[in-house]
């Protein structure tokens, strides 16, 4: 479970600048490739389960931050987004399946 400092971004140990350097400069193309190999590979032998559970991790995380500043605008324009993403990954589901 993350403190409240790593909820706020904050970190409380060094990071060599050597790491950065090589994380900024990564071939972030085959990055994504290998990462929709895998969730196609998931889907294709799982169907959307794998998915869903990343979901619901991604919500109980959310959860735990709590939501207490979040103004009506704010909760609408996140609801936008996320009815925007969910329709990408329903594409990007029937997608996967045909292949």
């Amino acid at each position: 479970m993350l403190n409240a400092s790593a909820v706020r971004g904050e970190y409380n140990c060094s990071v060599d600048p050597k790491d950065l350097r090589a994380f900024a400069n990564r071939d972030w193309a085959a990055a994504g490739r290998a990462k929709q190999q895998y969730w196609a590979e998931r889907y294709r032998g799982a169907g959307a389960a794998p998915a869903r559970h990343a979901a619901t991790l991604l919500l109980e995380h959310a959860r735990r931050l709590g939501v207490a500043g979040l103004t009506a605008d704010d909760r609408r324009v996140d609801l936008a987004n996320h009815l925007q993403l969910r329709d990408r990954l329903d594409r990007a589901a029937r997608a996967f399946a045909g292949r």
